[in-house]
């Protein structure tokens, strides 16, 4: 798919068909996500690939929203500061920014094989820890639930016009 068409057709599905996703499809999304570019080619992240339905189910006691019980799966992404670069001047991680960089690859890749994703991070991070277990260094950044949207046409994305984003040369408020 031409790529201005795929960036056109993404959007955030909050509704899923009850419709499995093929193994080889989470594996194509999930090497765009490893394909992805990170600071210093660090790759600090983590892909927790959930399609149990009783892990969805204490998966969805992390995140309350009806619309994330109907995802068949979702891939929690975690950004891991034992390996992320930190820049020296201020010490900034750039593990959140890497895991963003994977996820933006993954929501693409998702939408070019005609699944849909959302991005969720107004999850509760404290269960999710506990959930997986996962070690103080490793950070639950957000969870990409992934299926087959449960609609027929893209909905109509509002953004900002051009020129209240968009600076040349200096920048003007």
């Amino acid at each position: 798919m031409e790529f201005r068409k795929l960036i056109q057709q993404r959007y955030s599905v909050r509704n899923f068909l009850p419709k499995e996703v093929e193994l080889s499809k989470l594996e194509t999304i999930l090497e765009a996500g490893r394909m992805a570019p990170s600071a210093v080619n660090f790759q600090p992240w983590h892909f927790i690939v959930v399609c149990d339905k009783q892990m969805m189910q204490a998966l969805a006691n992390c995140y309350h929203r009806e619309w994330f019980a109907t995802a068949p799966c979702c891939i929690v992404v975690c950004s891991d500061h034992q390996q992320s670069w930190k820049r020296r001047e201020d010490g900034k991680d750039h593990g959140d920014i890497d895991a963003a960089i994977a996820i933006d690859h993954m929501t693409l890749q998702a939408v070019e094989l005609g699944l849909g994703t959302c991005w969720v991070c107004n999850f509760n991070v404290e269960k999710t820890r506990k959930l997986f277990q996962f070690p103080a260094h490793i950070e639950p950044v957000a969870f990409l639930p992934v299926g087959y949207p449960n609609r027929e046409e893209v909905p109509v994305k509002k953004r900002k016009p051009t020129q209240d984003i968009v600076h040349w040369n200096t920048f003007k408020a």
